[in-house]
């Protein structure tokens, strides 16, 4: 398209316009070249999204960088840093906020009206534009700490807590649940165990249903077996991430598996802790165990290093686990071949319980990089797994 020949006139005004619309059109093309350029020469294997602009009129492209962006530290928030750069690599959670998806979500009627989720996508959106290698999450530790009090100020906190309470206000942004008194429905009591676990995470959606949820949160299922009368009780309940006991080693052959050996193992229930067996009507010895019902596309994993027996310690066992192929159908409830994950991310913590800080280790493409606030740096994938691993994100293979 000839851009100028919509202004061809004799009269010398209209020829002023001809010489600036071909002005114009030269301008556009070279930038439009030059543009073309750089995103393949510095973004080249980042992916691209459609996403609609602010005035929702028109369709722009944006690029997406790397990710590999180091984040400031405020003042000893090494802790939310560590996270928000796992979370940042976690690809099913950084897709939806970087298409705008989560736009149509957004709830008025949460307690920050939204506020959290949207610094949340502002800061992936300068860390994975390419035109920045260092970011500042101040803003959005604003909104953290609006959204959970106990994150005011600076003082040093456990990356899993803040996991944990960051992740329940960012799915109370985008809750398309029913909001209320929530009323529990008692499930017929003839269902089968797969019956009744899809009763419960239906119900478990009517209240609770957000992306977060999808992506993050599975169903664990705990057996109750009566000593006496050999009665099973079966109950469901939803997690956001699993913490898994670090069991006494004698010798340096301590892995994830035996963690996970270790959380689902038969419990005693004895004692005071003797439950009513539903069968008997009346508290009775039982035995208790674990499995997973339904794995999360992203799961995540809390590795139990600190004990609060008499005072706060640390364990710095070293823990071995697959950065990839990582197989847990023994201890999945279902005999259906239960999915396989790959490693895409750490929050490391070194020091004691009094001092200390947390790097993140994340996987980007084929390649690991060292997360320690503004610094980021190759990582060796033989130097992932270490004694200072913490919290583990694991993503679904596709």
């Amino acid at each position: 398209m000839h851009l100028a020949s919509c202004y061809r006139s004799s009269s010398s005004k209209n020829e002023e316009m001809d010489k600036l619309a071909n002005k114009y059109k030269r301008s556009i093309s070279i930038e439009s070249r030059e543009t073309n350029h750089r995103t393949r020469s510095s973004l080249r294997g980042s992916d691209i999204v459609s996403v609609n602009s602010s005035d929702d009129l028109t369709s722009k492209i944006v690029s997406k960088g790397t990710g590999r962006v180091g984040l400031k530290n405020l003042g000893n928030t090494c802790f939310m840093n560590s996270i928000l750069q796992c979370l940042s690599h976690s690809a099913p959670l950084r897709e939806y906020f970087l298409s705008r998806k989560y736009k149509g979500d957004l709830s008025s009627s949460s307690k920050m009206q939204g506020r959290l989720a949207e610094e949340f996508a502002n800061l992936l959106s300068d860390m994975w534009s390419g035109r920045m290698d260092t970011c500042s999450p101040n803003k959005f530790k604003s909104a953290v700490a609006k959204s959970a009090p106990r994150f005011v100020g600076y003082s040093q906190q456990d990356s899993q807590e803040f996991l944990r309470f960051f992740m329940e206000g960012l799915h109370e942004d985008l809750n398309r649940g029913k909001r209320g008194k929530r009323r529990m429905e008692e499930p017929d009591k003839d269902l089968s165990d797969s019956q009744l676990a899809d009763h419960r995470w239906k119900e478990y959606l009517t209240w609770d249903n957000s992306e977060i949820v999808s992506i993050f949160v599975g169903l664990l299922k705990s057996t109750l077996t009566c000593s006496i009368c050999d009665h099973k009780s079966v109950t469901f309940d939803p997690f956001w991430d699993l913490s898994l006991p670090l069991p006494r080693s004698k010798g340096s052959g301590l892995n994830l598996y035996s963690c996970f050996a270790e959380f689902t193992q038969v419990e005693v229930l004895d004692g005071d802790e003797m439950p009513t067996c539903e069968n008997c009507k009346k508290r009775q010895k039982c035995t208790k165990q674990f499995s997973i019902e339904r794995f999360p596309p992203i799961l995540v994993l809390h590795l139990k290093r600190f004990s609060e027996v008499r005072y706060r310690t640390k364990l710095s066992t070293k823990v071995d686990f697959p950065v990839e192929n990582l197989d847990l159908a023994d201890f999945s409830s279902s005999s259906a071949c239960p999915p396989q994950y790959d490693l895409v991310g750490v929050s490391n913590h070194s020091g004691n319980t009094f001092s200390g800080h947390y790097i993140a280790f994340c996987k980007s493409g084929e390649r690991w990089h060292r997360y320690s606030d503004t610094s980021v740096s190759s990582l060796s994938k033989s130097d992932i797994v270490s004694s200072e691993a913490y919290v583990l994100f694991y993503e679904r293979k596709r």
